[in-house]
């Protein structure tokens, strides 16, 4: 009897040390999950420190908040979801057009070709474009003329005349 009694103390004890040794999550592990989370919505981010996340951005409405809310809290680790986000409409994104040429650049580029009046420079898809006739020799010095400016990428779309 005393055997049995002293396993089931032993029993109990190691299953209290099993529970009490659980593995603690950390907070770089819950930033990946939270992020992995939060990266559905393009204007709002997530930061973890100390089990407690930190949502901040805007939303585009109250409904869509709270369900990204009610996932980060569904992480497990996650001892508190601070709320630091707005609702309302999403901040512009500014994109730079990248189809422009700059005009001082394709100046010089028509100033280098305006003794060639078969030829014509272009913007196409934001590339600066030659097209028109020209002969062999002449196409030669354009090309010469055009990449001693050193203004990038320039494509050569004219017709070489035999």
């Amino acid at each position: 009897m005393k055997k049995t009694i002293a396993m089931a103390a032993l029993a109990v004890a190691v299953s209290f040390g099993a529970v009490s040794c659980k593995k603690k999550v950390s907070d770089a592990d819950l930033q990946t999950q939270a992020t992995t989370v939060v990266v559905s919505n393009p204007n709002a981010s997530v930061e973890v420190k100390d089990g407690e996340a930190h949502l901040s951005g805007i939303f585009e409405s109250q409904e869509a908040k709270d369900a990204m809310i009610a996932k980060l809290k569904a992480i497990n680790g996650i001892k508190n979801v601070h709320d630091m986000a707005t609702v309302g409409p999403a901040a512009p994104v500014v994109v730079k057009n990248q189809d422009l040429v700059d005009p001082a650049v394709q100046q010089k580029v028509k100033d280098a070709v305006k003794d060639f009046p078969s030829v014509k420079v272009e913007t196409v898809n934001g590339e600066l474009t030659l097209t028109g006739t020209v002969s062999s020799a002449d196409a030669r010095k354009i090309k010469e003329s055009v990449d001693a400016l050193k203004v990038g990428k320039v494509n050569y779309n004219y017709t070489v005349k035999k």
